[in-house]
């Protein structure tokens, strides 16, 4: 071998090795959803399919929950390095003394509301209503709803996921989200109304990231570059070209729909969960003080927080405090 060929052969030695030293450099992160895969889980799967994870040196997993999924058991058993969380998840395990913490908020309002029938015209309006509440709801939503309202538990009647008995009787009005069950009352040609708790001033953050204080503490970098990446993965999902997206979404959940996908999508831009709010002036996944201690005063005053949690230790804000991403 010549002596330039030698050095040819070197040169591409080198770079070879360089790229699977960077391959091999990525940082692995799992990532557990709440249930399964859907347009609200979006821009986590933005960020995988478009290689926003991988720009960031990360190669991330993303494992589905489901009902019979356990995610804060298999959060702190090391199954998943971050989950999708919620504030009151997150409040009632930091009463427990269990070391989580929430790095980044999705959206700026929980998804959570009431589907109506068209009668009805604000959540002021269910007086005389027969209202479905499901089991979690009774310890999240429902002591808020009673509060601000004056409803009574004489009121209510299990949900069982079933929405045969709310087409049945005009009288029935039932929990919701915004994608789900109005999108079945559309397929039926059944006119609803649906209102977001979050726009009546229900406080809890929607779709958090939340990881252990372990995690944060051996792999604060890590943590600072998921956040980043989910976040522009958000922006790109809502903002953008959804496509790389949904083909995963519908590789891990065959039975969701383009329609339905569709459907989410114009939903959650509509009631501008992800950039309304303090999102408007400091991005996307940005964190306030304020709504935390006002999760942590509903909660206590519900009587489902003990009075001396410290709530502080629920969230960081500093992996999103200098990001300001916008999605508009």
């Amino acid at each position: 071998m010549s002596p330039m060929s030698r050095a040819r052969f070197a040169a591409v030695a080198v770079a070879l090795a360089c790229l699977a030293g960077q391959a091999e450099a990525a940082d692995k992160v799992t990532f557990l959803t709440s249930w399964y895969a859907q347009a609200e889980h979006g821009g986590f799967y933005q960020a995988k399919a478009t290689g926003l994870y991988e720009k960031e040196g990360l190669d991330v997993t993303i494992k589905m929950g489901g009902p019979q999924v356990n995610g804060m058991q298999l959060l702190l058993g090391g199954e998943a390095d971050v989950m999708m969380g919620y504030d009151f998840q997150v409040l009632s395990s930091i009463a427990k003394g269990l070391p989580v913490i929430t790095i980044a908020a999705s959206f700026q309002k929980d998804l959570q509301g009431m589907m109506t029938h068209d009668d009805v015209k604000s959540l002021a309006g269910l007086k005389d209503k027969t209202i479905l509440v499901a089991t979690p709801g009774r310890t999240s939503w429902w002591p808020w709803l009673k509060q601000k309202y004056g409803y009574t538990d004489a009121q209510t009647q299990a949900y069982t996921f079933n929405l045969q008995p709310f087409f049945a009787d005009k009288n029935i009005v039932q929990q919701s989200y915004p994608s789900s069950e109005p999108f079945q009352a559309l397929q039926k040609g059944v006119p609803v109304n649906f209102f977001l708790f979050a726009d009546d001033g229900y406080p809890p953050y929607g779709t958090t990231m939340v990881t252990t204080t372990k995690f944060l503490a051996d792999h604060p970098d890590v943590a600072r570059r998921f956040v980043k990446a989910s976040l522009e993965g958000w922006k790109s999902y809502l903002k953008g070209d959804p496509a790389a997206a949904n083909k995963l979404i519908q590789a891990d959940n065959p039975k969701m729909s383009n329609e339905q996908i569709a459907f989410g999508i114009k939903r959650m831009n509509e009631l501008e969960v992800a950039n309304g709010g303090d999102a408007k002036t400091l991005g996307i996944g940005v964190i306030a003080e304020a709504r935390w201690k006002a999760s942590y005063e509903l909660m206590v005053s519900a009587g489902l927080l003990p009075k001396e949690t410290d709530w502080h230790k629920g969230f960081t804000t500093q992996f999103i405090k200098d990001l300001k991403i916008t999605a508009r």
